[in-house]
């Protein structure tokens, strides 16, 4: 499908997922060792992969406006480039609320969720990698099922987390704090899914 011009948007796109996978394989890395005297140096390393994610988006806006053909269509490159820099920002966002929250200790579930956010980065770089060859590719459709059915296990640890929550602990700033951070790790199962809906769209379109 592609031309050698148009090859930049696709490797863009699995470069920025990747972005968002080794975000979230730190996150899970800082909360599985977590040392609140070291969360400042955590969130740096976290930076560090959110500000290059974010030099490849520009970088695809530049190459962007001065293209006069795209293999797909304007719009959905710049979804596309946003909402993959979503997943990453928000990923960076979790760690950013122990922080703000001066969070001490990490509730369990906190990393079992990073473990589906993780599950859902790789399989939303693994969509980026079939995009290319979208209109030929067997596996694009059952990973997108697969990132969907994953958001919905994310909106279920999501529940059974705040119940836990509200049921185990009797200090509101500490209901407060976990809420927070809870609201953001679903946030990144929806970003990750976003993704994936607006690749299923450009499938539909091109049929």
């Amino acid at each position: 499908m592609s031309k050698k011009n148009d090859q930049f948007y696709f490797d863009n796109f699995i470069e920025c997922a990747d972005c968002a996978l080794r975000a979230a394989q730190k996150l899970e890395e800082s909360l599985e060792h977590y040392d609140y005297t070291k969360l400042s140096a955590r969130m740096d390393e976290i930076h560090e992969i959110e500000h290059e994610g974010d030099s490849k988006r520009h970088a695809m806006m530049a190459a962007l406006a001065k293209s006069f053909v795209t293999p797909i269509e304007r719009e959905d490159i710049m979804s596309l480039s946003n909402n993959i820099d979503d997943a990453v920002d928000t990923i960076e966002d979790v760690l950013l609320r122990f922080y703000i929250n001066n969070v001490r200790k990490v509730r369990p579930e906190a990393v079992t969720f990073t473990k589906k956010i993780i599950r859902c980065c790789v399989v939303m770089k693994q969509i980026m990698t079939e995009f290319a060859d979208f209109k030929k590719s067997k596996q694009l459709n059952d990973l997108i099922i697969e990132i969907n059915a994953l958001e919905e296990d994310c909106d279920r640890l999501y529940i059974e987390s705040m119940h836990t929550l509200h049921n185990t602990s009797r200090d509101a700033i500490e209901i407060i704090a976990w809420r927070e951070i809870f609201n953001y790790l679903e946030k990144c199962a929806d970003a990750c899914e976003n993704v994936a809906d607006i690749v299923e769209s450009v499938i539909m379109k091109n049929k």
